[in-house]
């Protein structure tokens, strides 16, 4: 299982709290550091939609000009965005066997899924 995030994103952190206090054994790829291909973003909008993996709520949207919110209408702009701008990936995303499980934070779906 691999939780992709940046380090510093108070929500993985949050994610990263909550595996290691239920020994939940995970690799932490961090999007600052180790990058992300356009493949695997082109995997993940195929699995969960690009507009699921945009994050419109965080800071790096809302920093970005009207001009380039106005071309991301499509998936090959997002991927381009995402690659751009790393942090304007929604996070954390778990993915095991190549399959997005899940996508952000939530307690209450984090002990669903792994009861």
């Amino acid at each position: 299982m691999i939780l992709y995030g940046i380090k510093n994103c108070n929500t993985v952190k949050s994610a990263v709290e909550w595996l290691n206090q239920h020994e939940i054994a995970f690799d932490f790829h961090d999007y600052k550091k180790a990058g992300i291909t356009a493949a695997k973003l082109s995997e993940w909008c195929k699995q969960v939609g690009w507009e699921s993996l945009v994050n419109k709520r965080g800071t790096t949207w809302r920093q970005l000009d009207e001009a380039v919110l106005a071309k991301v209408t499509n998936e090959k702009a997002a991927i381009a965005l995402m690659l751009e701008k790393t942090s304007v990936i929604k996070r954390p995303l778990i993915e095991e066997n190549s399959k997005v499980i899940l996508l952000g934070f939530d307690v209450d779906i984090y002990k669903k899924h792994f009861a």
